[in-house]
């Protein structure tokens, strides 16, 4: 058996990225090729995509679910103008309370509504379910069992991050701007967008 067509198989893995609606994991990636190329050489020309399409109008960039090929950011406000719809706006409240479950995860309602210091609505956490962003990943074992909320690989794959290390540190309620400022462009990804962003 010879030596792998390493420019093919760069084709391959390129061609799979750009027409996957979701994240690939380099697992995934790996099993294009038969007979295996090894999670080593599949890292190599992955980094090796990621050089070439750095500066284009698309990247690729290594996500918490996978890899993915982005629009770059400061392309965003020309692209939202082809949209015909608008991108959906929350309100403080929903953004604060998806603050608070970024930073101190896992958290339970009553949590979040001693730190904001006002009652969370129940359609505020079924909106950031519902979008993807957070999840219930179990119960506090204290009178009542709250459910115990965290933040999900879509949360991270919408905002582009790898992991929660990559946020921007947040000592206070009030340095919440900077988290919500995050957050405006991943409202204008739809959950499981079939194009890159």
């Amino acid at each position: 058996m010879g030596e792998p067509d390493l420019a093919l198989a760069r084709q391959a893995l390129e061609a799979a990225l750009l027409s996957a609606s979701e994240p690939l994991s380099t697992s995934e990636l790996r099993r294009l090729f038969e007979p295996d190329l090894g999670a080593e050489l599949v890292g190599r020309l992955l980094d090796d995509i990621q050089r070439d399409w750095q500066g284009r109008p698309v990247e690729l960039k290594r996500l918490a679910s996978g890899w993915r090929f982005h629009t770059r950011d400061v392309l965003q406000p020309y692209l939202e103008r082809l949209k015909q719809t608008r991108p959906p706006r929350y309100s403080r409240a929903v953004l604060e309370t998806l603050a608070i479950i970024v930073y101190r995860q896992p958290v339970t309602r009553g949590d979040i509504e001693e730190i904001r210091g006002v009652a969370v609505s129940a359609n505020i956490i079924k909106l950031l379910e519902t979008r993807g962003w957070i999840d219930s990943i179990g119960h506090r074992d204290t009178p009542g069992r709250p459910a115990l909320y965290a933040t999900t690989r879509q949360f991270l794959d919408d905002l582009g991050l790898r992991s929660l290390t990559e946020l921007p540190p947040l000592s206070s309620l009030s340095d919440i701007e900077g988290v919500l400022d995050l957050v405006e462009p991943a409202e204008h990804a739809p959950s499981g967008a079939s194009e890159p962003r």
